[in-house]
């Protein structure tokens, strides 16, 4: 049976899906935007102020299911623009320090014409 995650400590979803689902020792995330959850507002700034708040925002999923960055094995990222690569990596390492799987792609555009998204699959 697959168990719902949901915190106030991220943005809660405004569609028709949940922040995370555990299924066996598995956490898979929907996509994280930079949201603040408290307003629900996107925050303002360049690409390393959103990218914090997307790693910010994934990461107190990662607490609500009992698990951290360093069980993260695959990430999928999403850029409005492919010239924030550098940038956005900057942020990334950071958060991201075991080096999970991972793939980036440039997407037309985001939800809330945001600059970057970023979704994660975690060991529980």
């Amino acid at each position: 049976m697959n168990k719902v995650i949901a915190t106030e400590k991220a943005p809660g979803a405004i569609g028709p899906y949940s922040q995370a689902i555990v299924a066996g020792n598995l956490l898979l995330t929907s996509g994280q935007i930079p949201l603040n959850p408290a307003t629900g507002e996107v925050v303002e700034g360049d690409i390393r102020v959103q990218a914090d708040q997307v790693c910010k925002n994934l990461g107190a999923v990662l607490e609500a299911a009992g698990t951290g960055f360093e069980n993260v094995v695959k990430t999928t990222c999403f850029l409005a623009d492919m010239a924030d690569f550098a940038a956005f990596n900057e942020v990334y390492a950071s958060y991201f320090v075991s080096k999970p799987a991972r793939s980036c792609v440039a997407v037309k555009t985001l939800p809330k014409n945001v600059l970057c998204e970023v979704e994660l699959i975690a060991t529980v």
